[in-house]
Formats: structure tokens, C-alpha cells, sequence
């Protein structure tokens, strides 16, 4: 931690980071969400349920569709029965369980709007309820289609990051290394990254979080159609100069990735942010080259596969700084 304390001391902190020196844990999940937990308001007012459905996984989306449908359909199906299967033409009602199977599908049937004509509500109760599940059917499927529009044609980086980074050779010296691949078929343009760092340090006996700027070899490309491999060199200029393999590993630290680029099918800028902390930054190590030419020669092939992968590397010796 003493050579974390030097650091701030050669470098100035960044004050742009938008988290303050005393926030903890990591700040920025593998998903890319702030990891902010948020009180003062109640969970009605805490979450945009459209931002959450958009978010969901396709598996999980369809789940909560399918799950909810299911659960309206028993409801209703409920309430029917409670005010009677003679109030409904057309229910088998040879035993208990055939009457709610009928009045079951007739729910879904009234839901979607569908009415076969089998079975039909007779009374003001059963009418009634059958009208308002129709009109509920309808508002609930034209959200359920913009949704499944919005997840459609929502623009979208689609890029993996690299679960490690690693400090490498770099130039006679070492760099600290993470690198990304589109992984999907769509076009980016005009790529650049922003990468900072957040170092905690002790100051007067008490925990401190500095944020630092990390200029990088190369922040912006003009198109991302292999891997990208992010280089910060670490030089006088660099937080971590001086930092040897146990301050890694025993400081506490996080790196925050924040890439933007250019969809030219959306004609829109996607952003798509990641993070490392000190037990995703491997020390002596370096990538595997993850591309080659194809068998004939022709194209080339990006192996995703092989973004994680990596073999161990020699540093240059360490030499302790003189202050």
C-alpha cells in the first residue's frame, strides 16, 4: 500500500471519474452497470421496469412473458369458477378438474382475444369480467410487442471483453493489457476507449479511493472487426510505476473500461462498459495472438475462444525508485 500512497503523489488524481473517494467495493460490474445500490426512494420509483425488461436476457424475457400469461390465465380462470361454470356455455362438466381446464382455456382464449365461440359467458358477472380481460389482453400484448420491438432494434455493441488483463512486455518495459472482439456481425466504426484506474490508498490511517486517467497506446481505431488489445505502458507517467507483483495483488484496485464506437446499420454510437479488479490482473503474462489466416489463405479467422488465452512472460527486473 506504500507504493500506492507514492502514486498519488506523482500523479494527479482525476476528478472526472463520477464516483466519489469514498465509495467501495467495485464500482463498475463485468456487465458493465454501476454497481450502486440506491435508498430513499421505493422500489416503485427505484427501477425503469422498461429499462429492466430490455436489459433481460432473451431467456429470462421470455420466461417472465410466458410465466406471467400463465399466471393472469389462473386468475382469471379463478374467478370464473368462483362465480359459477353455469354461467359459461359449453363447459365439460363431467368433474372438477375438466370445468377449470375449459374455464382455463377460455380465459386465455377471451385474453388473446381469440373466442372461438365454444364456450361464452352468460350473465352480467361472467360478461363482465370477460370484457375487462379482453380490454387487459390488449393493453397487456401491445406492451408485450413494443418491448419485444424495443429488444429488437435497440443498438447494441455487442462486444466480450477479456476476463483478464495482464501485466506484459512492453518496449524493455511492461504494460498493463485487457483486450475486446466483436463478436457479433455488425459493423463498428470509429472506435475509442477511455481507461482509468482506481487505486485505494491509506491516508492518515484511513482507506482513500484515487481515480487516475490511463493513457493508452492506442485509444481510437477506425474499425473494430478483430480483437482490440488495450495497452497502457507503465512508465514514469503511469499510477502503477513502481508497483511490483505483491502490490498488485495486495493493493486494491480496479480498472474501468468505457468503449464507444460508430454502428453504421443503426447510423448510431454504442457504448459498452467493463471492469478488472486486482485478482483479474494476472502479472507476468501476455496474450495469445487469437487470429490467423484461413486454410486457403482467403480470409481471417478470429477465434473467440482464445480471448482468455495467455502464457506466462518474463518482466524486466524490478529496481526500487529512489524517492
Amino acid at each position: 500500500m506504500a507504493r500506492g500512497f507514492r502514486q498519488k503523489i506523482r500523479q494527479k488524481n482525476t476528478e472526472n471519474s463520477g464516483f466519489g473517494d469514498n465509495a467501495s467495493g467495485r464500482f463498475i460490474n463485468k456487465d458493465g452497470l454501476p454497481n450502486v445500490n440506491k435508498k430513499g426512494v421505493n422500489i416503485l420509483n427505484r427501477f425503469s421496469w422498461y429499462h429492466t425488461m430490455l436489459d433481460l436476457s432473451t431467456f429470462q424475457f421470455l420466461s417472465y412473458l410466458v410465466i406471467a400469461y400463465i399466471l393472469v390465465n389462473l386468475f382469471f380462470a379463478f374467478i370464473y369458477y368462483i362465480i359459477g361454470v353455469e354461467h359459461l356455455t359449453g363447459i365439460d362438466k363431467s368433474d372438477p378438474i375438466n370445468e377449470f381446464i375449459d374455464v382455463f382455456f377460455f380465459s386465455s382464449q377471451t385474453f388473446t382475444t381469440v373466442g372461438y365461440g365454444r364456450i361464452a359467458p352468460v350473465g352480467f358477472m361472467a360478461s363482465l369480467v370477460a370484457t375487462f380481460e379482453a380490454f387487459l389482453g390488449l393493453l397487456t400484448f401491445a406492451i408485450a410487442t413494443g418491448l419485444f420491438y424495443g429488444r429488437f432494434s435497440r443498438p447494441r455493441a455487442y462486444l466480450k471483453f477479456s476476463d483478464i488483463a495482464v501485466i506484459a512486455p512492453f518496449k524493455e518495459g511492461s504494460a498493463l493489457m485487457f483486450r475486446l472482439a466483436p463478436y457479433k456481425n455488425n459493423s463498428l466504426t470509429d472506435a475509442d476507449v477511455i481507461v482509468s484506474t482506481a487505486i485505494e490508498i491509506i491516508e492518515e490511517s484511513v482507506p482513500k479511493t484515487n481515480f487516475y486517467t490511463l493513457k493508452t497506446q492506442l485509444s481510437k481505431i477506425n474499425t473494430l472487426a478483430l480483437n482490440w488489445t488495450i495497452v497502457h505502458k507503465i512508465d514514469e507517467e503511469s499510477p502503477f510505476y513502481g508497483f511490483s507483483e505483491d502490490d498488485f495483488k495486495n493493493t486494491n484496485i480496479e480498472i474501468i473500461v468505457h468503449v464507444r464506437a460508430f454502428d453504421e446499420v443503426f447510423s448510431n454510437t454504442v457504448v459498452q462498459r467493463s471492469s478488472y479488479i486486482s485478482k483479474e490482473i494476472m502479472y507476468g503474462a501476455k496474450f495469445i495472438p487469437m487470429y490467423y489466416p484461413d486454410k486457403e489463405n482467403l480470409s481471417t479467422v478470429l477465434d473467440l475462444d482464445k480471448i482468455n488465452d495467455y502464457q506466462k512472460a518474463e518482466l524486466p527486473a524490478f529496481q526500487e525508485e529512489q524517492r
